[in-house]
């Protein structure tokens, strides 16, 4: 990943967008019932079990989308630290990153079932508490299709654009009862926050946030999106989170990604404020 270690003693400094705070992350590999490897990885607390775990489904690989999508790598870094979960991610079949590329091709959501089911699957063999799924974008489809598993508590939906999903889908969720929140950005490309509420009004318990200012990519809002997530799976924890870390702290390199896009493209101009920089 590139971190260099940095001891700040009891210096209190910063968390920004390659700070990478404790914990233990190990590569992994998930094996599908279709006879593919895929690449990811599992973060946990240094030195406590886990109170909960996020297995991220992440965006639309054709458009940029894998496991180091932004929000998805500062949980990771993050959220074992100030959260005390685990959190597992991986890239999806055909999917690249600096952590390696998964067998198989995109299969537009189709073949993908596999995917998620070994990524649960895994979670489950590792004995990993109060499994939710955090899908953004593709991921959302993935989630709401292949999702509510028995081993999966609930699920939290970032930029939902409900392009692959169906009714019957929804109903599965509906009739699950498992809590479901999907998080809408105001200025979203594919699912606004009124048209969120009234098609995922199918399923009594989801719960709809609209996000102010926010676009699909949640550029400049990854710190929201991580309380949002922490206080669903983790309700114990105040939020917000931190903003600063007392001790060691090491950093990532994201330089590694400057020229890719973090979620899919917008596929027409929308009305909005521009997008925000990372810090």
């Amino acid at each position: 990943m590139g971190a260099t270690a940095r001891d700040t003693d009891t210096v209190s400094t910063p968390i920004r967008a390659s700070s990478i705070l404790p914990g233990h992350r190990e590569e992994i590999e998930l094996h599908t019932a279709d006879g593919l490897t895929l690449v990811g990885e599992l973060a946990r607390p240094l030195d406590r079990e886990p109170a909960g775990t996020l297995v991220c489904l992440h965006p639309l690989p054709t458009h940029g989308g894998m496991m180091d999508s932004h929000v998805f790598r500062k949980a990771a870094w993050r959220l074992p630290a100030l959260a005390d979960l685990a959190v597992l991610r991986f890239n999806t079949r055909g999917t690249s990153s600096v952590r390696g590329t998964s067998e198989g091709a995109f299969d537009n959501a189709v073949g993908e079932r596999f995917d998620v089911a070994a990524a649960i699957e895994y979670a489950e063999f590792a004995e990993l508490p109060n499994i939710w799924l955090v899908g953004w974008s593709f991921g959302t489809d993935l989630t709401i299709r292949y999702g509510c598993d028995p081993a999966v508590a609930g699920a939290i939906l970032l930029s939902p654009p409900l392009r692959f999903s169906t009714p019957e889908d929804l109903t599965v969720w509906a009739e699950s009862g498992k809590p479901l929140t999907a998080l809408v950005p105001e200025f979203d490309d594919y699912l606004r926050p009124e048209e969120a509420r009234q098609r995922f009004a199918a399923v009594p318990q989801a719960e709809v946030v609209g996000v102010p200012g926010a676009k699909h990519l949640w550029v400049g809002d990854a710190e929201r999106v991580l309380d949002e997530i922490v206080s669903r799976v983790a309700p114990a924890v105040p939020v917000p989170l931190p903003t600063s870390w007392d001790g060691l702290m090491e950093t990532g390199d994201v330089s590694a990604y400057a020229d890719r896009t973090v979620a899919s493209f917008a596929d027409t101009p929308v009305p909005g404020p521009a997008q925000r920089r990372a810090d």
